[in-house]
């Protein structure tokens, strides 16, 4: 289904800019079934220029491309959805692809389907790490008012403040959908338990809770520390030899919003949970909305962990850890 904004005729010479040409263009091209060549003609441009301004319209929201799936969803997606109790979002890819390449086809493909997800009058929370950084690069606009964005967990160690990298994928979200942005301005890990409670006791930081507290979606990725591409918080420094010790022992299988879980969901007894500053699991589960994006097959035993203890109402992934998934 293709939905395009706005329903005025152009009108041959009149300028209009580029987003009235593109607009113009999209008119002709999804809704009147016109050519490349016959909308050049019409508008005085080349063809390839018809495709640049095709490209912008879906680009900046002009044009809205959903792909409706026949009898309902592929083989995949409906497997996933009767084990796991999840709407998933498959993306075929070859075998071949790099894990790069994976991960990128994956992040575009989550940036065409989040914004069906939000509306305005809606908080979204937003994870970062290295999928929701490339999600936050693909993210066409959606002109909507009165939402917000809001951190779903601290950034800082003792390299960095972690501001930088975590605003930036904020702002592209703020900027796609006109959102006021709030970020948490604490680190992912705090030294000491009794400094996390101290700080959640003061006002500017319970208003970000509370903002936290009052999502309609969450957007996530899933962190493993046995993936190829690896998730920042295992690789950015976030985590001391001894952290890593102390999951092991734990047997701590992955994470989500750097609060860590294990193979059967479970995750209040996991230590480092105690310093962490990412939201409560169990507050999270009552999120209406939670999509989680992964792609990669060293990702299944994280996501197939995170689904199973009800942290996923939507997930995306890559054709090759889909068929993980339902293997066994």
């Amino acid at each position: 289904m293709t939905d395009i904004a706005g329903e005025r005729r152009p009108s041959r010479g009149r300028r209009r800019g580029r987003s009235g040409d593109a607009l113009a263009a999209a008119q002709m091209y999804y809704m009147q079934d016109r050519t490349m060549e016959a909308i050049a003609s019409e508008l005085g441009v080349s063809r390839s220029s018809v495709s640049r301004l095709l490209a912008y319209a879906r680009d900046t929201g002009i044009v809205d491309i959903r792909i409706t799936a026949v009898a309902g969803g592929s083989a995949l997606e409906r497997q996933i959805r009767d084990r796991y109790l999840v709407a998933a979002h498959v993306v075929p890819m070859p075998s071949t692809v790099s894990e790069v390449d994976r991960l990128e086809r994956v992040a575009m493909t989550a940036a065409r389907l989040v914004p069906q997800f939000v509306d305005s009058h809606m908080t979204v929370g937003v994870a970062w790490g290295s999928t929701l950084s490339a999600l936050s690069r693909h993210l066409p606009s959606k002109e909507l008012h009165n939402v917000t964005v809001v951190q779903l967990n601290g950034a800082g160690n003792m390299q960095t403040t972690g501001i930088e990298y975590a605003s930036e994928i904020l702002q592209r979200f703020g900027e796609a959908f006109g959102a006021r942005v709030q970020q948490f301005p604490v680190p992912a890990f705090f030294d000491d338990p009794a400094t996390r409670a101290a700080m959640w006791r003061e006002r500017s930081i319970r208003r970000v809770l509370e903002i936290q507290a009052r999502m309609d979606l969450a957007v996530f990725g899933v962190g493993s520390p046995a993936a190829d591409v690896p998730s920042r918080v295992y690789a950015g420094g976030y985590l001391e030899r001894e952290d890593f010790r102390s999951l092991a022992e734990d047997k701590a299988i992955g994470d989500v919003a750097t609060v860590f879980y294990r193979g059967d969901g479970t995750w209040r007894d996991i230590r480092v949970n105690a310093r962490a500053t990412g939201p409560d699991l169990e507050r999270f589960r009552r999120v209406p909305r939670r999509v989680c994006v992964a792609a990669g097959v060293h990702k299944s035993a994280s996501l197939r962990s995170a689904m199973l203890a009800g942290l996923v109402t939507d997930v995306v992934v890559d054709e090759a850890l889909a068929r993980d998934l339902v293997s066994d």
